[in-house]
């Protein structure tokens, strides 16, 4: 089978050249990789129907035995068709006017010409071949002309294409259909995009350049993004513009370039998409508008140079030897410039290899020195030519690992670039700086890393402040660097009380925490598996101690101290920016901040943010949290933090996590003083049905959960001197509203411990129990209350209180509560047998039905039991007898 085919989201130049590629195949079947821009759907919609289009899934992918690609050779960018790439003796022919670049497929037939539009190579062969087309077709060609050359307006614009303009004229071409579908005018909600796009538009100066990056955030999905951003460009008359628009969850990027240092098809190749120098665009997948703008702008620092990098940045001209001089001859040349590396060069041009001042040491060493450097000479160096760029250099001295980098021009060295160029280059141009540090937050470095002493002691005790100091004294003194973090740190600048002391330690924190214990006199608890312990002060409080692990930066200007790149790591691991930074406790450092990640500005905004993207896909639980910490401290979570929440729970990621955290973090939500907020924070994200599927916030259990915070505050305001667990009072409100199987399911799919287990579901059938029985009768004394309550917990009662709708059952409750339950008798088993009752089942007969009158107030004075009992169980003549 044949397939002609083109790039993803084809534009008029894909749907052309297919069109016109089939009268060069006409066996071969026409079939879109996937989806098309919305002017290309509406004209295709006009289409004459000879032209048959196949779905894609009615093509039997394994059985294409050639595959025609127009308008691109990359795979990435025809979806599925890459499957038919490995069907034995696939036949590949590429008809293409994109330049060359890495990654490129290789055909057995190529038409590659260096066009502004593929449409323009067709119109060539056509002619060439003197194959005659029809105005339809040649009505289609020229959209596609104008389209990707900008209306000739493209620095990719060539002579040929006006040329292939001037014959489809002849050849009968409407333009009519071009100010239709290419030049339209825009629609009232287009204006409101470009105005949006125009709005954010920020100008980046690169290497002297104006760059302008525009950020959109749309709730649902746009097709004429690309239209707008070229009216954009016109309107403003901008020569080079990127717009990254937020939509149904993925980011796409728009380029065009009007410059030839910029180069938009090789910046959006770089991150999977694809395009020509002047026109391209991609699709960022996981990223948020603010990563995905960092993302291009690391890019462009790294891309966007003047052509001529590599010549400035060589030195020259170069120091080299040739391949018949001595070892130890070069030896004296090393010496005498202080270098380390020669290029040993024929005639004073070609290179032939390098020497190393190791390499030359070492062979002196062995008594090699009076061979020629020719014997012991490197001859796979990589060479670079003049107008090599940034990345060109970084990729050969960091990625390769080669500390020198020939430069070379016709065959001839011209220059050498070494490790030590790079790196002052690095230095003096912050724009080159790795991203770590480029697009750090925008404050100043004190205060990321401000000093917070006078804090410390006037936020906490003096002994809390001691404790601090005491702990990095101990760390220095055994050569530790100890850091305090975490909630601990948040608090401090939030201003509110904590004492939860969380140490983070370079080194071997088990070590450290066993000095600390010392000199605290405290007991030490490790947990060898995580590398950390826990230091039991005499009075009881509690330090936990754990160790940070090291991290190694990947560019070269990366900060150089090891502190700083383990602690970094240390807080990247945690769940949240509030939570991700850390004091200083070494006496030459107490006190300092480090906030990588512009925690202090999220703390000051009030927003909960993750650290990166697969945050809760990691650690699901952490969304509970999330929700925990937005309601407890009154802040907001952000909205790409909210929509990876949504994704998690679309991945059903809770069915895969344990069930006891998520039952942990779950009661740690019940047990804040107000709960309600965060449950129905739990509705909204749809993560009550994790709890039970049938499990919904309607207005049933919203007057329960109601009635359950009354009857807790109620409970609170008697100062009953007995213990009540208030979050398993809201635990039962939300298992309300399900059956008792399946809260059971609930039990066993989270991991209930077994005695909570026994009472949630005890007190859930009880109290059910007591409702049904109470419905059912019209008046009930106060002994049938004391009979039908006394079995309930504390919990349980409160519960019963918040699920009733009956108002008797209310009162009763709160009467059993405040009364009842403490109503006794005085009489007991000792009376009972002084009155001659013999021992048995029928003394808890006498007294139930005793506290029973009491309750209904039958009787009331010690005086009265007795002749109760006299009158209801008196005794026969033989137990008189025997009395």
């Amino acid at each position: 089978m044949e397939v002609i085919t083109t790039h993803l989201n084809a534009d008029f130049d894909g749907l052309a050249s297919m069109v016109m590629v089939k009268k060069l195949y006409p066996e071969a079947s026409l079939c879109f990789a996937g989806s098309q821009e919305k002017s290309v759907r509406d004209y295709f919609a006009q289409l004459p129907e000879s032209y048959q289009f196949l779905r894609l899934r009615d093509i039997p992918l394994d059985q294409v035995s050639r595959l025609i690609l127009v308008d691109t050779r990359q795979a990435s960018r025809i979806g599925n068709f890459a499957q038919c790439l490995d069907n034995p003796g696939i036949e590949l022919h590429i008809y293409d006017h994109h330049p060359h670049t890495v990654g490129d497929l290789h055909g057995d037939l190529e038409v590659i010409r260096n066009t502004g539009a593929t449409a323009t190579i067709l119109c060539e062969i056509f002619r060439e071949r003197k194959i005659p087309v029809s105005a339809e077709d040649a009505t289609l060609l020229a959209m596609a002309i104008y389209e990707d050359t900008g209306s000739f307006t493209f620095d990719t614009t060539t002579p040929t294409d006006l040329t292939a303009m001037a014959w489809l004229l002849e050849m009968g071409a409407n333009l009519h259909p071009i100010s239709q579908f290419i030049a339209q005018e825009l629609t009232s909600h287009q204006v409101a995009h470009l105005h949006e796009l125009i709005k954010s538009a920020t100008t980046y100066t690169i290497q002297g350049l104006d760059i302008v990056i525009a950020k959109v955030n749309l709730p649902e999905y746009v097709d004429e993004m690309a239209v707008l951003v070229r009216r954009f460009m016109v309107m403003e008359n901008l020569h080079v513009l990127f717009a990254l628009t937020s939509m149904a969850g993925r980011i796409y990027l728009i380029a065009r370039s009007r410059l030839p240092e910029v180069n938009v098809g090789k910046l959006a190749r770089e991150i999977g998409g694809g395009g020509h120098a002047s026109a391209a665009s991609a699709t960022l997948r996981g990223l948020t508008l603010i990563e995905a703008e960092e993302k291009l702008l690391h890019l462009l620092h790294k891309h966007v140079r003047p052509q001529s990098l590599a010549r400035e940045l060589m030195s020259a001209p170069v120091i080299s030897v040739s391949p018949e001089i001595t070892i130890s001859a070069s030896n004296h040349l090393l010496t005498r410039y202080n270098i380390t590396v020669l290029p040993v060069l024929e005639d004073k041009k070609k290179l032939l290899g390098l020497i190393s001042r190791r390499v030359v040491e070492k062979a002196i060493h062995h008594g090699l020195g009076d061979l020629p450097v020719s014997e012991y000479m490197s001859t796979e160096a990589i060479t670079l030519p003049p107008d090599a760029t940034l990345a060109d250099i970084q990729e050969v001295l960091i990625e390769h690992r080669q500390r020198f980098v020939p430069v070379v021009d016709n065959h001839e060295v011209v220059g050498v670039i070494t490790r030590t160029d790079l790196l002052s280059m690095l230095i003096d141009d912050p724009a080159h700086m790795p991203k770590d540090m480029l697009y750090a937050p925008n404050h100043s470095a004190s205060e990321r890393h401000r000093n917070l002493s006078t804090q410390i002691i006037s936020s906490l005790n003096r002994e809390t402040t001691m404790l601090l100091r005491t702990i990095g004294e101990v760390a220095e003194k055994n050569h530790f660097t100890a850091f305090v973090a975490g909630g601990f740190v948040r608090d401090l600048l939030l201003h509110k009380p904590n004492f939860d002391i969380d140490v983070v330690v370079e080194g071997n924190g088990i070590g450290f925490a066993k000095h600390l214990g010392k000199a605290l006199a405290g007991e030490i608890r490790t947990h060898e598996k995580f590398n950390t312990a826990v230091v039991v002060l005499p009075d009881g409080n509690k330090i936990d101690v754990a160790t940070a692990r090291l991290e190694y930066y990947e560019f070269p200007a990366a900060m150089p101290t090891v502190e700083l790149s383990s602690i970094k790591l240390d807080l990247s691991r945690r769940d949240f920016t509030i939570n991700a930074m850390a004091i200083h406790l070494n006496p030459d450092r107490f006190g300092l901040l480090v906030d990588f990640f512009n925690s202090q500005n999220d703390l000051k905004g009030r927003q909960l943010r993750v650290l990166h993207n697969l945050s809760f896909v990691e650690d699901p639980t952490r969304i509970f949290r999330a929700i925990r910490f937005e309601q407890r401290m009154g802040f907001t979570i952000g909205k790409h933090t909210e929509r990876l929440i949504k994704g998690a729970v679309k991945m059903d990621l809770f069915n895969r996590c344990q069930g006891r955290r998520f039952f942990n973090e779950l009661r740690i939500i019940l047990e804040e003083p107000q709960p309600l907020p965060a449950i129905h924070r739990l509705a909204e994200l749809n993560l009550l049905h994790f709890i039970s599927p049938n499990l919904k916030l309607d207005q049933r259990l919203k007057a329960i959960l109601e009635e359950t915070s009354s009857s807790i505050d109620w409970h609170r305001l008697l100062y009953l001197d007995e213990p009540c667990h208030y979050w398993r009072v809201y635990l039962l409100a939300i298992l309300s509203r399900i059956t008792n199987k399946q809260a059971t399911a609930f039990c066993d799919h989270f991991e209930v411990p077994e005695r909570t287990r026994r009472q949630i579901l005890q007190e859930k059938i009880l109290a059910k129990k007591a409702e049904n029985w109470f419905t059912r009768r019209r008046t009930v004394s106060a002994s049938e209350t004391y009979l039908l309550l006394k079995e309930l917990s504390p919990e349980g009662l409160l519960h019963l209180m918040s699920v009733s709708k009956l108002t008797g059952l209310k009162k009763a409750v709160s009467q059993y509560v405040t009364l009842l339950r403490h109503v006794t008798i005085h009489t007991n088993g000792n009376t009972l047998k002084k009155m001659g009752y013999q021992a048995g089942p029928l003394y808890k007969k006498i007294l139930d039905r005793l506290l029973a009158a009491k309750l209904d107030e039958k009787i009331k004075k010690p005086t009265e039991e007795i002749a109760f009992i006299q009158r209801y169980y008196p005794l026969n003549k033989k137990q008189k007898a025997k009395k």
